[in-house]
């Protein structure tokens, strides 16, 4: 058998990052000047394949985006010249007069704002599935690799491979345009809703064993900050970003050092990027002045509650409560219902909020969710049900496809469990010995100014910690309280 080839080094962090900006610039320019955009996308990224190979041996170029259009236009044209690309070329030729549009100057003006606002809207066009909608968002705009979009998904290369490239047949002929004001509004809400979607699968990876995707999220962040710049006036947009920063800021204290998911109300705050905080809630504050409260806003606003509470017992709970509640009018849901239950309870106790989840038991998108049994067995827990919180817990462990998850939610259950009789007889044995010897020494004296039963950091004569029981409040860091952070 043939020795198999190594595979190539991975590329400078510095050479990545500019691919990865660049490349959806360059087929912005491409799909505005030609408008076939499987064509364009399949140039690109073979400009950027060549691009991998060669700056980092080379050295960058002085103009990178000059140099990757020249050659993706050198592509283009080498495919336009075969003889199938070129009966297909003449064509659409004759059915469209503006393909005769010319191949771009390599030193053409680099993609603006609005060109790439297009192609957001290309990639999340009404004919894709959302699915698709945000593979063909994290290739074209996003630059990342079919092979990580596939990891992503959890599914096979090849599998992604096929659903990209019908992605990218069903849109190329798509008009690269902006939207005009009477569908603008439902577009804008599409690419937000990919984004959101793209941010909330990297915060919280629904299966596998990380917690976290740092690619999906960091992607996310950009392409939201983009739109901002595009859309600066655009409440929703503002909001959306803002709960992306203070969901995201808490990203350092989500897990311990054993791997095991923190949830919200027990993370070291002191680990939360302050930077990212004070800029999320400096643009919530600025967008609640002057916008009305849409979904993301009112997501950013109660992100933002967390965001300025010193300490978990600080958290302004009935001002979570009335946010939430008025997220329930605007954009009702089973996952509004769940966040809200976690912190009704909070505020009118655990039974309030198990009376609000009762009717998402009827509801097909969630009777069999995890995140409706880990807030059930959180709420049971501190009602004081044991038995009915354990069971819940472990329904929960059972429904997740996410390791750490599934984790965090067996060792809650595993602290509800009662001893095994073999625990328990150890557990006596322990007792009785430490009787015994305690009868062969003499008793000591207590020291003077000694308090009687009042141990230092000791509570119930064992040693035991008091533990933080508050319900955890969004499923970005905690499982156990739905979609919200």
């Amino acid at each position: 058998m043939p020795p198999q080839p190594s595979p190539p080094p991975p590329l400078p962090h510095d050479v990545e990052t500019l691919l990865r900006t660049t490349g959806p610039q360059v087929l912005a320019a491409l799909v505005r000047r030609h408008g076939q955009f499987d064509a364009c996308e399949d140039a690109v990224q073979e400009a950027l394949l060549a691009a991998a190979q060669q700056w980092p041996v080379a050295g960058v170029p002085d103009d990178p985006r000059a140099w990757l259009t020249t050659v993706a236009r050198r592509r283009l044209t080498d495919a336009w010249r075969s003889d199938s690309a070129r009966r297909a070329r003449e064509a659409a030729v004759a059915v469209d007069p503006a393909a005769r549009r010319a191949a771009p100057a390599a030193d053409e003006k680099p993609a603006s704002h609005d060109d790439t606002l297009a192609l957001l809207f290309l990639c999340c066009h009404p004919s894709l599935s959302p699915s698709s909608q945000v593979a063909l968002t994290l290739r074209a705009v996003g630059g990342l690799t079919t092979a990580e979009i596939a990891a992503a998904h959890l599914v096979p290369e090849a599998t992604m491979a096929q659903r990209i490239s019908r992605a990218k047949r069903t849109v190329r002929d798509a008009s690269f345009t902006l939207p005009g004001p009477a569908e603008r509004p439902a577009r804008v809400e599409a690419v937000r809703q990919v984004l959101y979607l793209v941010f909330t699968e990297g915060y919280t990876a629904s299966g596998g064993a990380d917690l976290v995707r740092a690619d999906l999220t960091t992607e996310a962040l950009r392409l939201a900050r983009l739109l901002h710049a595009v859309l600066p006036d655009d409440g929703e947009t503002t909001g959306l970003l803002a709960l992306m920063l203070l969901t995201d800021a808490h990203r350092a204290a989500r897990v311990d050092d054993d791997g095991l998911l923190v949830p919200l109300t027990e993370q070291d705050r002191s680990r939360w990027d302050r930077a990212q905080v004070d800029e999320g809630v400096a643009l919530v504050s600025a967008a609640l002045a002057v916008h009305p409260a849409g979904p993301y806003l009112l997501q950013a606003a109660v992100a933002a509650v967390h965001a300025e509470a010193p300490t978990a017992a600080d958290t302004d709970w009935p001002q979570v409560v009335a946010l939430y509640r008025l997220l329930d009018h605007v954009a009702p849901g089973p996952m509004v219902t769940l966040n809200r239950a976690a912190a009704v309870a909070m505020v009118h106790g655990p039974q309030a909020g198990l009376d609000l989840l009762r009717p998402l038991d009827d509801d097909p998108r969630t009777a069999d969710h995890h995140r409706l049994a880990a807030v059930r067995a959180h709420l049971l827990e501190l009602a004081g049900d044991r038995t009915g919180a354990l069971d819940a817990y472990q329904r929960a462990a059972r429904l997740t496809t996410s390791q750490p998850e599934r984790r965090y939610l067996e060792t809650r259950a595993a602290r509800l469990r009662p001893p095994s009789p073999t625990h328990a007889l150890a557990l006596g044995l322990g007792l009785g010995l430490g009787r015994t010897l305690s009868l062969t020494r003499p008793l000591a004296r207590p020291r003077p100014g000694a308090r009687s039963g009042r141990l230092s950091g000791r509570q119930d004569g064992v040693g035991a910690r008091p533990r933080d029981d508050g319900a955890p409040t969004g499923g970005h860091d905690g499982v156990a309280a739905g979609s919200s952070p």
